[in-house]
């Protein structure tokens, strides 16, 4: 079986080692893959934009793809998945009707509110003014949110009145013409990324992502800078009251509007200090990095989840199996990552830093460029480790991460260390 996977990134590089572990999946396609994906057995990147619907359309046709998987949001949010549906090719990932759950925070608030799904208030402004007064009646802290898409950086937790009006009249002038002004919660942050055929929906492990740049959660936001899996605060008790009043309540609203949403329905979720959930937003696709963290401890086969999800039969299979183990991942980037990077430095270390004990590097800003592995991205490497606890998967993912070499490298210190208690 021949599987095509759209994007660049860890997340896809993952999703692509994943398949590959199934007998049955005999080669993965990326467009346009990375120099992780370039490397691999069984494995081929093409040269199509991932915006290319018609050129991936036709390549899947002519070369006979049993099922496109779709990683990044953009692609999902342009309608991707509804050009292949109507050439009758089998793609994981919802229509671009379903995608708006991630392409406009405000539209997601609109669904939550009819599913009566917990999450912080908030309100929306189109334009300057009308919000900087709203800032100045509520005071800080408060969230300032991009409606639209901004790979995970168009959120700013504003600690002053003074902090919130510049984010807004930023966001503005980036030409985001709407905003999500919401109210600030505390407590402590996990993701629940679950699959979902539309009719039934089925969590993975949860995990638990590391926003800032900086140690201690200071700094910028990112895409992520680490992640771990399953997150000790996610209960089994937590669970079973986000599956029946997040996940549950929302895929039923998101069927009641007649939108098929069959693939990734994530939910990132604060965990009051009390213990009550709350949706900060929702995203349409696979986390990065937490499938990086996710996907290494998964025993059932990842090509038969996508495969019930497609064929809306879910429900029809045996729990998800998971490897008694835990797991650690940390995001290495370049310098001045989240803002300007440069681009092109030598990589080395990633042999030696896989062939530490239960470590693998998932690569996702990196290309092959005159047979040597440069970097092509901020956020360039995720090394994970998988072991029996967590003090021994955080080891060896710095273990890892240590073995690794190009100039300017960074990455936080501190991941995973609230799984320690």
């Amino acid at each position: 079986m021949k599987i095509l996977v759209v994007g660049n990134g860890g997340r896809e590089h993952a999703i692509v080692w994943t398949l590959l572990q199934s007998p049955q999946v005999t080669q993965v396609l990326c467009v346009p893959g990375n120099g992780g994906t370039a490397m691999m057995d069984r494995c081929q990147n093409l040269s199509f934009r991932m915006d290319d619907f018609g050129g991936i359309a036709r390549f899947a046709e002519v070369n006979g793809v049993a099922l496109v998987v779709v990683g990044p949001e953009l692609p999902l949010s342009l309608g991707i998945t509804d050009y292949l549906q109507n050439r009758n090719i089998p793609v994981f990932g919802p229509t671009r009707a379903g995608a708006q759950i991630e392409s406009s925070k405000t539209w997601a608030k609109s669904i939550m509110e009819e599913a009566r799904v917990p999450t912080p208030r908030s309100a929306t402004f189109t334009d300057l003014t009308t919000a900087c007064a709203y800032i100045e009646q509520q005071g800080a802290p408060i969230v300032v949110k991009a409606d639209g898409l901004a790979s995970g950086k168009g959120v700013v937790v504003a600690e002053t009145v003074q902090d919130a009006l510049n984010a807004v009249e930023l966001l503005f002038a980036q030409d985001y013409g709407k905003l999500l002004i919401e109210e600030y919660i505390t407590g402590q942050e996990i993701s629940v990324i679950a699959l979902t055929d539309g009719k039934t929906i089925r969590p993975l492990l949860p995990a638990q992502d590391h926003k800032r740049i900086g140690d201690g959660d200071t700094g910028a936001n990112t895409g992520g800078m680490g992640a771990y899996a399953p997150a000790p605060l996610a209960t089994p008790a937590l669970m079973k009251r986000i599956q029946y009043e997040v996940l549950e309540p929302t895929l039923a609203t998101l069927k009641r509007k007649r939108i098929d949403y069959r693939g990734v329905l994530y939910a990132g979720l604060m965990i009051t200090p009390n213990g009550d959930p709350k949706v900060l937003e929702f995203n349409c696709r696979f986390g990065d990095p937490e499938t990086q963290a996710i996907l290494p401890l998964l025993t059932t086969p990842l090509i038969e989840l996508l495969l019930a999800c497609v064929e809306q039969r879910l429900a029809a299979l045996p729990p998800i199996e998971w490897k008694p183990a835990v797991s650690t991942c940390v995001t290495i980037a370049a310098h001045g990552y989240p803002g300007s990077y440069e681009r092109g430095k030598v990589i080395g270390g990633i042999d030696s830093a896989n062939a530490n004990d239960g470590t693998i590097v998932f690569q996702a800003g990196t290309q092959i460029k005159q047979n040597r592995l440069v970097t092509d991205g901020g956020r360039v490497l995720s090394v994970t480790s998988i072991a029996p606890d967590f003090v021994t998967a955080i080891d060896r993912a710095y273990q890892g991460a240590r073995l690794i070499t190009f100039e300017g490298m960074y990455y936080r210190q501190d991941i995973a260390q609230r799984a320690l208690g």
